[in-house]
Formats: structure tokens, C-alpha cells, sequence
């Protein structure tokens, strides 16, 4: 296993293990099943274990687990505040309070607030006194490492970033997002600053497995390198020195041992220029199924009305490039969430947008056709109240 360093110069497993997904048996996570598979991580040098208050029934089985086998010395846990469901102060200590005791353990190494979208979140969280909160428990050693995840936009990523003295950062990262949400700007912006990246969504869910064009699997299966989709996507990370450990949702004993393999055989700079030409057509592939042909390159933006524009188009694209669901969850995730956004029906027909597109794409007739595919009538109001709530003033 290879080792990157976090803030204090300790060691962090390249591969990190996401507890988001082990395995269930009827309708309950399979205790067994995923302590083999974490002791099997443990046992091929994996130390980061990932995990949040709302992945159900997830930290109460890590807590579980590393009781009953004696890991916890060998093991550094990471956690979320779910800042969602943050009204005030006393909440905060109400949320910890049961995760530690889900986690059976008096301290996490890790903590992050969770699925940061907008400064305006984070602004909520300080009104209410998060920062001599998390001060208070640095200070006990309860929390050893202070972060936050991101899905957003680059700008806001780098926002919230420069805002405060964060140990680490957890951001959505593969080669479709390295232009999108953090990206590699973002991936550098924190670098600079000394912050570790932790990173998830390696393979889109394993969309960059399952997913990918049949010709763009054929190119993989007849590469002389012999690499699997998967681990084509993991060695683009691990190429990447910026990149602290990448988290891997593991359900079985194989995949941990293949991960671990190449998390070990994949240094930083260890990729040539006919590998990124690969990865590259790759991409092209992929988006050769895309409704409109945006880069993100967001030279159309800002929009006098706040709609973010590649946003959208990168959401419609998804919803034909990977599947329905995945398109609207990333327009939600990445667009909608934020408090300065506004729908495709905004659109006051200015034109400015396309003088500035690259593409010459016809922006203000694409948005008509983007935002009826990613808000038909039934999803319109749930958008709005998940809105209202995620981003509802605290308290």
C-alpha cells in the first residue's frame, strides 16, 4: 500500500475504504460479510475508513466491527455532521454525541461537514457558533481532523475553502469530473494551501465501469496495458501527487484485494502521454451519447440572472451519457443547491451567454430543452422543497 500525508505529516492509505455500501441480507447490512472484508483491507494496509450519520445502519456496523475484532489502533475513522439537519448549537453536540456512540469509540480521527454546496451553509453553521464548537472538541481530542465535503460549483468549493482553516477536504473527482463541481482547479487550490484531498466518486458510482459505451469497453478489453476500466480510473487519480487517498465503496473480498493491488502498483507521475491520449478517447466516447456539446469551460457565465449554465447542460448530458437518475441527482447536487441559482426559466433571452461560447452552442434554445428534461411536472416540487429545506436559514 502506498501512503500520502495529511496536515500533521501522518500517514493516510492511498485507498481509503467507503462504508456507504456494504453488502445487505434481508434488508440488513451483512455484519459478517463486511468484517472479512474489512479485515482484509486492514490486512493489505488500508487505514482510512469512511463513513456518515445518514448512511444507514453504517456506522453502528464499522462501531460493531472494529469493536469485535480489536482494529481500532489500525484504523482512522472519518464521519460527517449531517449540517442539514443543523438548527443550533445544541444539535451539534446531540449528532456527535450518538455517531461516537454508533462508532463505539470516545474520539474520530476524522470529521467533516457534510455535502457542502454553498457558502451560504457554511455561513449558517458559524451563525450558530460551529467554529468554537469545533474548537472545544479539537481541543479534547474528540476531533483530530476538521473537513468538509463538497458538491458544487469550482468558485464556491474555492470559497469555502479559503474561509477557514481546514485540515482536509473531501471533493467528487474522476476524469469526466475534472472540470466540473471542485475539479482540478479546486484539486490544486487546496494542494497549494496544504490541505489533503480526500476523494470520492472515483468511478461515478461505477458508472466508469458499468456504464461506459460498448466501444469504449472494447478499446479498454484490446489496450495492451491489460488494465480494467476501474483501474484505468483509480490510475488517473493516483497519477495525481494532489491527491491525498481515494475512497473505494468495497463489497467483496476480491475487489478489496484488486484495489489494494493497484492503490500499491501506481505511483504519482507514473502515467505517459499515450495513457492520457487513451483516457482521452475514452471521454470521447462517452460523450459521443451527449445532447449538447458544453466543456464547462463557463465562459457564457455569470448569467445576469444566476442560472449557472453549464450546470444544467452537464446535468442533461448525464441523463443520456449514464442513466435518468444520475443526470437529475447531479443537476440537484450541483446546480439547485445553491442559494444564488435560479432555473433555466429565468432566462431573460439577453444572448450574452452564446457571444462567448466556444462551441457556438444556441444556449438560450438548449436551456428550453435541458431544463423540461431535468424538471418535468412531478420532480418540479419536490425540487422546491428539498431546496427550501437544504438551504433553509437556521434558527
Amino acid at each position: 500500500m502506498q501512503y500520502r500525508k495529511n496536515k500533521k505529516g501522518e500517514d493516510v492509505s492511498l485507498l481509503g475504504y467507503g462504508c456507504m455500501r456494504f453488502s445487505t441480507k434481508a434488508g440488513r447490512i451483512d455484519l459478517d460479510k463486511a468484517e472479512k472484508e474489512i479485515l482484509a483491507a486492514v490486512e493489505a494496509g488500508v487505514n482510512y475508513f469512511d463513513t456518515a450519520y445518514i448512511y444507514p445502519g453504517s456506522e453502528a456496523a464499522l462501531g460493531e466491527i472494529v469493536e469485535r475484532t480489536g482494529i481500532r489502533e489500525k484504523i482512522r475513522i472519518a464521519t460527517k455532521l449531517p449540517q442539514y439537519l443543523i438548527t443550533n448549537q445544541t444539535a451539534l453536540d446531540k449528532y456527535f454525541s450518538e455517531q461516537l456512540s454508533r462508532l463505539r469509540t470516545d474520539f474520530v480521527e476524522y470529521y467533516l461537514m457534510h455535502h457542502l454546496t454553498d457558502y451560504s451553509q457554511w455561513e449558517k453553521l458559524k451563525a450558530i457558533g460551529i467554529e468554537d464548537w469545533i474548537k472545544e472538541k479539537k481541543a479534547s481530542g474528540k476531533i483530530q481532523n476538521i473537513g468538509f465535503s463538497f458538491h458544487g460549483t469550482t468558485e464556491m468549493f474555492k470559497k469555502i475553502l479559503d474561509d477557514y482553516d481546514w485540515d482536509f477536504c473531501m471533493i467528487q473527482y474522476n476524469y469526466l469530473d475534472e472540470v466540473s463541481q471542485a475539479g482540478v482547479s479546486g484539486l490544486h487550490a487546496a494542494a497549494e494551501k496544504g490541505i489533503p484531498v480526500m476523494i470520492m466518486e472515483p468511478l461515478r458510482g461505477g458508472k466508469l465501469v458499468n456504464l461506459l459505451p460498448e466501444s469504449a469497453k472494447k478499446m479498454i478489453s484490446q489496450h495492451p496495458h491489460g488494465w480494467s476500466a476501474a483501474e484505468w480510473g483509480f490510475r488517473w487519480l493516483y497519477n495525481q501527487s494532489d491527491v491525498t487517498c481515494v475512497l473505494s465503496g468495497m463489497n467483496s473480498v476480491e475487489m478489496v484485494n484488486e484495489n489494494a493491488r493497484i492503490a500499491s502498483d501506481a505511483p504519482a507521475g507514473h502515467f505517459t502521454e499515450d495513457d492520457f491520449a487513451f483516457i482521452g478517447k475514452i471521454i470521447a466516447e462517452i460523450k459521443r451519447t451527449e445532447k449538447v456539446g458544453c466543456t464547462g469551460c463557463r465562459y457564457c457565465m455569470p448569467c445576469p440572472k444566476g442560472i449557472d449554465i453549464p450546470g444544467i447542460f452537464r446535468g442533461w448530458n448525464l441523463m443520456y451519457s449514464e442513466t435518468k437518475v444520475s443526470g437529475m441527482k447531479d443537476y440537484f447536487q450541483t446546480t439547485v443547491l445553491r442559494k444564488d441559482s435560479a432555473f433555466a426559466t429565468a432566462c431573460i433571452g439577453c444572448g450574452k451567454c452564446e457571444k462567448h461560447c466556444p462551441q457556438n452552442i444556441p444556449i438560450r434554445e438548449m436551456l428550453v430543452k435541458a431544463d423540461k428534461a431535468l424538471r418535468p411536472w412531478y420532480v418540479k416540487p419536490v425540487i422546491t422543497i428539498a431546496k427550501n429545506y437544504m438551504l433553509r436559514e437556521k434558527k
